[in-house]
């Protein structure tokens, strides 16, 4: 246990996993230079992080305080949720990740200081968690104290900031917390057969694995996987507090589970964890149930924008009371749509270790349109104000946001459950790390943007790549090879599902191979400096109808060009028109147009709609031919939503079909 081995350079650290097709780069091995991400990015070092950075630090957010008064430096009462813990453990995440990119010693020095903090709050046996420490509460005594949630962000943190700056002063404390865990778990006494409530800690436990090779913390998440489903489902001691059963995931065990149930944020990181444990073992039940519920999340629960989480209160399909968590299949409200994005961001970190498992674009198809949609509405263009749900559709009067803990009729300066604040910026921190990933014998391509890609590849060569692009507002993409081995090797494109028509060149000439939408091209040749690689993707604005088993989108479209999904917001209204009177015609004139100066610098729709004029009042009425007023109006990205005051929305739009 007193090893430590060498730190590596990627954040999920799958380099040694024997069964990942697509390993991850390096951490800092591509770079955002030009276009959207870059934008993004920019504005996460500059401001998301230092702004986020203030509230946790102070009396606002009072993560940090927390930490302190647990540690006897400060006198006070803990503030925040139970789990509030984990929360700042994630903007330290994203912190890190910002050190690693501008090497600022000023950031680095602080980190050092916040973790001298951490670690005077430990308790001797490793324990740590301020809410139970400063009220007293029996340890390991209930899982609604999310204690295992708070040692998971803080094994991922601790390998990422060891990995990303060579220090192991955060890395120890968790490994103290780690060896705690194991005295109490690995036994499997009856009274922790049910514990883990948000089970952040599996994939942590593999991280801490991979950083140290000490068997027990991966024989440890197995046995967080395996505890799901072999206890009788009935309230107990250590249950109280949140519905049971499919809330938790453990009413069917995980290799025989086919349907996403309960709550989405702790069924997503229940199935990235498993997919982290198959990474190592390969174990053939583990990844067929993956397979399934990947296919039940996207195919039948998943919003048009990559939202997940249909509803903040309600019951599985074997009637088990669910807080934010999935419905019935093709059950997809608008309205009430809860998709909190911590939901939104574990999708694409789901789907980004999928990805490497199958080594299938799909997977990349979902990570992309999860963060130029349901990731990205969670915070503000600005980056200082978020949001927690990420509903489809918003009208005046529709709720009354009096009677609700988390929803609000626009995005907020802090949110006190402040769990998905941070999830979002430690995703924008790390996304150029998702940008590419190594096969067997070459790089894939997995996200489009202005950038720069320095690696080696598996068999130890160097790679460099330079990306130009104005993606998403743009389907063109340059690669240029800046330098590379003798040898052939391949480069694998992904085609989205979306991009009909795309086709590809290398020096000017066609490529001579398979462009399939939905599937990654590939192209193997002996390279050399200079080549270029040249991509084009047609990027027709679409209008995206739902299943016919959706009953809350029948006979209405969303406008959707390229991965971006769009929306209508009241401001690009005249003055007394409501969302619920505009209607698309199925043809008419609709217009694509970047506008750099508008919300930050985005592409803009301009389409034909008819307004209804005649609408009475009434639960039900008699129907009357409509009447109808033509219009040109504006959509705005659906990220771009709730950034001009309070404002009526909506994604889908009802249909004119003649």
């Amino acid at each position: 246990m007193n090893t430590v081995y060498p730190k590596t350079k990627a954040a999920v650290d799958n380099r040694e996993s024997p069964h990942v097709k697509l390993k991850n780069i390096g951490f800092s091995d591509c770079r955002w230079t030009e276009g959207f991400w870059a934008d993004k990015y920019k504005l996460c070092e500059e401001v998301m992080v230092p702004h986020m950075g203030t509230l946790l630090k102070g009396d606002i957010g009072h993560g940090l305080n927390n930490f302190k008064i647990a540690a006897g430096l400060k006198e006070g009462e803990h503030q925040g949720e139970f789990w509030h813990d984990a929360d700042f453990l994630k903007w330290v995440e994203a912190a890190v990740y910002v050190y690693a990119g501008n090497k600022d010693e000023t950031l680095l020095k602080e980190l050092d200081a916040i973790i001298e903090v951490i670690g005077q709050a430990q308790e001797e046996d490793g324990y740590l968690h301020t809410y139970i420490q400063t009220k007293g509460i029996e340890h390991f005594s209930n899982r609604k104290y999310h204690e295992m949630y708070n040692c998971g962000h803080l094994y991922t943190t601790a390998c990422v900031h060891h990995r990303l700056t060579g220090k192991t002063n955060l890395l120890q404390i968790a490994l103290k917390n780690a060896e705690l865990l194991y005295k109490v778990f690995q036994p499997q006494a009856k009274r922790y057969c049910r514990f883990g409530f948000n089970q952040t800690q599996i994939m942590g436990l593999v991280e801490l694995y991979r950083t140290t090779r000490d068997t027990r913390f991966l024989e440890l998440a197995e046995i967080f996987i395996n505890n799901r489903g072999k206890s009788p489902v009935v309230e107990d001691s250590t249950t109280e507090g949140y519905p049971i059963g499919d809330m938790v995931q453990e009413r069917v065990p995980l290799r025989e589970e086919d349907e996403a149930v309960g709550h989405a944020v702790l069924a997503l990181y229940y199935y990235a964890g498993a997919a982290d444990v198959y990474a190592e073992t390969g174990e053939q039940a583990l990844i067929d149930a993956l397979d399934r519920l990947w296919d039940n999340v996207v195919n039948k629960k998943m919003y048009v924008t990559g939202a997940v989480g249909q509803t903040h209160y309600g019951a599985s399909s074997r009637h088990d009371k669910i807080e934010e968590g999935f419905l019935d299949e093709y059950m997809m409200p608008n309205l009430t749509a809860y998709n909190e994005t911590c939901a939104n961001i574990c999708n694409s970190m789901f789907s980004f270790r999928m990805l490497g498992l199958r080594g299938e674009s799909k997977f990349a198809d979902v990570m992309e349109l999860v963060l130029h949609n349901s990731g990205l509405s969670g915070i503000s263009i600005d980056g200082t104000h978020y949001c927690y749900a990420n509903p489809l559709r918003k009208i005046h009067g529709a709720r009354d946001y009096s009677k609700m803990n988390t929803e609000s009729p626009d995005r907020l300066p802090y949110l006190y459950c402040f769990c998905c604040p941070p999830n979002l910026v430690r995703t924008v921190a790390q996304s150029a790390s998702w940008a590419y990933s190594l096969s067997e014998n070459g790089v894939s391509v997995n996200l489009y943007g202005g950038n720069e890609l320095s690696t080696e590849l598996l068999d130890g060569t160097e790679l460099k790549l330079k990306q130009s692009t104005q993606y998403p507002w743009n389907g063109d993409v340059k690669i240029k090879v800046e330098a590379c081995k003798a040898e052939p090797f391949e480069l694998l494109l992904r085609i989205p599902d979306w991009a009909v028509g795309s086709s590809v060149k290398v020096n000017g000439e066609e490529a001579g191979v398979a462009v399939q939408p939905g599937s990654f091209c590939r192209i193997e040749r002996t390279w050399a400096a200079g080549d270029m690689v040249e991509l084009s993707m047609p990027m027709e604005i679409a209008l995206m109808e739902g299943h016919p088993r959706i009953e809350e989108v029948r006979n209405q479209a969303a406008i959707k060009r390229g991965p971006i999904v769009y929306c209508v917001e009241s401001p690009d209204l005249p003055e007394g028109t409501s969302i619920t009177d505009v209607h698309l015609p199925l043809e008419g004139d609709r217009k694509f147009e970047y506008k750099p100066d508008f919300l930050g610098g985005l592409g803009t729709i301009e389409t034909e709609v008819a307004l209804r004029t005649n609408v009475s009042n009434g639960m039900y009425r008699t129907l009357n031919k409509p009447a109808w007023k033509k219009d040109k109006v504006q959509f705005v990205p659906y990220y771009a939503w709730s950034n001009r005051g309070d404002a009526e929305m909506t994604v889908f739009v009802p249909i004119i079909w003649h």
